[in-house]
């Protein structure tokens, strides 16, 4: 059974935001002077949490508007086999919330950035291969 017109065109929409905050991390994480890790962590985490809700979105699975990706891998069908464990799940989580504002914390390292970015490569392969192919395709075509 094909995914519906409509439904491929928001997981591609998914998957266009998803994209662009890799190439941000990965663009970001080039730089040799002053690379703010943190913000490399955070699109790294975005590229994450936009894979993940374009799948929830292609399996038919409501998901609230949270960056929690221990919450929203949970929602995950079991037959999607997403390579995520829940000390990767806590660290991304932590880059789009507590790291994002000032406070208290540990300083974010290249190893963390480093870390973040190949998390968010991985878990891009394994999602993109449960996708419509169609949904993975740009630029977008418009809607009848």
């Amino acid at each position: 059974m094909s995914a519906s017109r409509k439904v491929v065109s928001v997981v591609r929409q998914w998957v266009i935001k998803a994209e662009n905050d890799l190439r941000n991390a990965e663009h970001t994480l080039t730089l040799k002077e002053n690379c703010p890790y943190d913000t490399v962590c955070f699109h790294a985490q975005q590229c994450v949490e936009k894979y993940l809700k374009g799948l929830l979105t292609f399996a038919g699975v409501d998901f609230p508007k949270i960056h929690d990706i221990g919450e929203i891998i949970r929602l995950v069908p079991t037959r999607f086999k997403i390579p995520i464990d829940p000390a990767s799940q806590e660290k991304l989580t932590d880059f789009a919330t507590v790291n994002r504002y000032p406070g208290e914390w540990e300083p974010v390292e290249r190893t963390d950035a480093e870390a973040a970015v190949a998390k968010a490569r991985e878990v891009r392969k394994s999602v993109r291969e449960f996708l419509p192919k169609e949904s993975l395709m740009l630029p977008i075509p418009p809607l009848e």
